[in-house]
């Protein structure tokens, strides 16, 4: 059984049936029986553009494209006006993702990688998300604004994917027991003259939130905080492990499939439990950056430090986001100094 609360009274689902959410829409679901509530995505177009601006190498954008994933799935729980960042530090040749989602709906992504190194490691036949990342840490932090204190959580990226860190962020900071699979690939979609390679990415996430707070208990942590083993602090409640079955069940490809789409892959995981559906959250591909907090910026600016960012007679700032680039006359800043 799967139910669904409208969005509009004149709604026509297509492609996936049901109540369609399509590409770039987050849809909350709930399965009661099993006191699991959680999200699922599909990414497309907004991805494929994030992607496509930078041009990133094939393996760095695999990875940008998951994190961008995860950030929109823990982003979209935020109930109030805030970011939710998701960013990496590392020392492998690609040392830093940043993904930040604002509400209500935008998301912003950016990779800095070693161009050398990585094709180092592409010559030598061994690139993966171990070795592009390296050593470092994971950091998901909550900014709900000025005069507001951020809260971080920390993981360490040693050899580990973004999934299996995210999983151990959730039983260290979070301490709610939860599960997620994430995929990412490259189709050929048609198009005028002809097909041509999209990005996609899709991922689902599924927490278990008994009444019962003593449900949720784990055993106590043996191995360290970082121990690769997803299952090792799980609750052994049968309702959890069942989900856990369940989730283990979805292939990669259904994750990204626009015919299966969210509300399907959740039908054929939960119909015999019965799966509730929300509407559908949207997200868009929406940098925060402004000519107007640029300025505010460089009028805290010295006029030694003015003087040192100008170059042929202006100073040019480009968003390491979305590349837009936003040029001053340095003679605006030394009038107000």
């Amino acid at each position: 059984m799967l139910e669904t609360r409208q969005v509009a009274e004149h709604h026509h689902p297509k492609l996936g049936e049901f109540d369609f959410a399509g590409d770039d829409h987050v849809v909350p679901f709930e399965v009661g029986p099993l006191d699991v509530r959680g999200r699922t995505v599909q990414l497309g177009p907004m991805l494929d553009a994030i992607l496509a601006r930078h041009d990133y190498p094939e393996p760095v954008a695999r990875l940008l494209a998951e994190a961008c994933v995860l950030t929109v799935l823990l982003g979209t729980s935020l109930k109030f006006e805030g970011k939710f960042i998701l960013q990496t530090r590392t020392d492998g040749p690609v040392d830093m993702l940043v993904a930040d989602f604002s509400t209500p709906h935008a998301l912003r992504g950016y990779a800095r990688f070693d161009a050398g190194r990585l094709e180092a490691l592409a010559a030598a036949g061994e690139v993966s998300p171990r070795t592009l990342l390296g050593n470092g840490v994971l950091a998901l932090t909550i900014d709900q604004g000025a005069h507001t204190q951020r809260y971080q959580g920390i993981v360490q990226l040693d050899g580990v994917s973004l999934e299996q860190a995210a999983r151990v962020y959730f039983r260290q900071s979070e301490q709610i027991p939860t599960d997620l699979r994430l995929s990412v690939a490259k189709l050929l979609t048609p198009a005028v003259g002809g097909a041509r390679e999209q990005w996609r990415a899709g991922g689902i996430l599924a927490q278990f939130l008994p009444q019962a707070p003593e449900r949720m208990r784990v055993p106590d942590i043996s191995g360290g905080d970082g121990d690769p083993r997803d299952d090792v602090h799980d609750p052994a409640d049968n309702s959890w492990q069942e989900l856990l079955a369940l989730i283990g069940t979805i292939e990669p490809a259904e994750l990204i499939d626009p015919t299966v789409g969210a509300e399907r892959l959740l039908y054929r995981l939960f119909h015999e439990h019965g799966v509730r559906v929300f509407p559908g959250v949207p997200v868009a591909d929406q940098c925060s950056c402004s000519r107007e907090k640029i300025r505010g910026i460089l009028e805290g600016f010295s006029a030694e430090e003015i003087q040192q960012s100008t170059e042929d007679g202006g100073i040019h700032v480009a968003c390491e986001f979305c590349s837009t680039q936003y040029d001053f006359d340095p003679t605006e800043f030394a009038a107000a100094k």
